[in-house]
């Protein structure tokens, strides 16, 4: 979607002007990911309008293969306005403008969507909120789900949002349960502890939601401030606290922890540096005022992630902290790093 942003604080009546950027989980994630140095791609469909033209330009100068997105003559790209407050207050307003959307006519229809590029990929990153566009777009994510031979490591990152699913009351309330079946379908799940709780009502903590969501190979339980949880296959559990970071605004940060998670994986890392690359990414995006945030190099993340639990603890990150991290891993704005991105391990 095309994300317009206040230009002040306050009710989205009283805000005269927005900035225009972009948004959508699975294309900020695919951005992310492009910035850290991996080859990505995003797969989608827009309206053959300017709209268009703008998202496909800017996700593409992130270095995103845009070659598999679809433009669709008959419907518009959806758009959506949100206020600068912060999401978790009664204060923060959204407004989507995307039923009958280009993306929210995506199907199992190998016409609508590039299926041989869906298979294409070592990773294919989905996320619920798709699922609540469109009836297609549901059936979509099914399929995609769904257990077949060959397919791509699939990741699913729950995002409930109980806005999309506030139709009719059949419809909320199958919101939850579909997003439960999607993933039970994945290999890879992330989910929000507090939205487990809104969606699924499981209030004791990351256990219980494994024990809700025993099938997928590795489970990811964000636990905001706190840290996040990975559970893997005959693995135990593993714990890693978040950083300490001077926010400056909470958008997009779920989205840059799935990506630094996805990172670590594809480089074949373990996971409790795959939770630390997730928390420094997540960082990136926490210290700049949009959805997406430049990265730290490579080699100065694999730095920070290698710390002991001391220093991690003590860490402290602020705006500007990714131009640059000297090699003993303290923080400082005058030292050049490296920016050449080692390729990522193979399979």
């Amino acid at each position: 979607m095309v994300t317009f942003l206040p230009s002040r604080a306050g009710r989205l009546a009283d805000v005269p002007s927005f900035d225009r950027g972009i948004g959508g989980a699975e294309s900020n994630v695919a951005c992310a990911l492009a910035a850290a140095g991996h080859r990505t791609r995003w797969v989608s469909r827009v309206g053959a309008d300017g709209f268009g033209d703008h998202l496909v330009e800017a996700i593409a100068r992130y270095g995103v293969d845009t070659r598999a997105v679809r433009r669709d003559p008959q419907r518009p790209t959806g758009i959506y306005f949100r206020t600068a407050d912060d999401r978790d207050t009664d204060a923060h307003e959204v407004l989507y403008y995307r039923a009958g959307s280009a993306a929210s006519a995506m199907s199992p229809d190998p016409e609508s969507v590039d299926h041989t590029a869906l298979a294409a990929g070592r990773i294919l990153h989905l996320s619920g909120i798709t699922a609540a566009l469109s009836a297609d777009c549901l059936a979509l994510l099914r399929e995609l789900t769904a257990p077949r031979a060959g397919r791509p490591l699939v990741s699913f990152d729950v995002n409930y949002r109980p806005g999309l699913w506030s139709g009719e009351a059949d419809q909320a309330n199958a919101g939850p349960r579909v997003l439960l079946d999607l993933a039970r379908g994945a290999d890879l799940v992330f989910v929000g502890e507090d939205e487990a709780a809104d969606a699924w009502g499981i209030t004791g903590g990351p256990d219980a939601i494994r024990a809700a969501l025993p099938e997928p190979a590795t489970l990811v339980v964000k636990q905001g401030s706190e840290g996040a949880t990975v559970y893997t296959e005959d693995e135990p559990a593993v714990f890693r606290a978040a950083l300490k970071v001077d926010v400056v605004a909470p958008v997009g940060a779920g989205d840059a922890f799935a990506a630094g998670f996805l990172s670590a994986t594809l480089r074949e890392l373990p996971a409790d540096q795959r939770l630390r690359h997730g928390h420094l990414m997540a960082a990136a995006a926490l210290t700049v005022p949009g959805d997406l945030a430049t990265p730290p190099v490579r080699g100065d993340a694999d730095r920070l992630a290698a710390l002991d639990a001391e220093a991690w603890g003590t860490l402290r990150l602020g705006p500007g902290w990714t131009d640059g991290v000297p090699e003993d891993g303290a923080l400082t704005k005058d030292v050049p790093v490296n920016t050449e991105a080692k390729e990522e391990a193979r399979t």
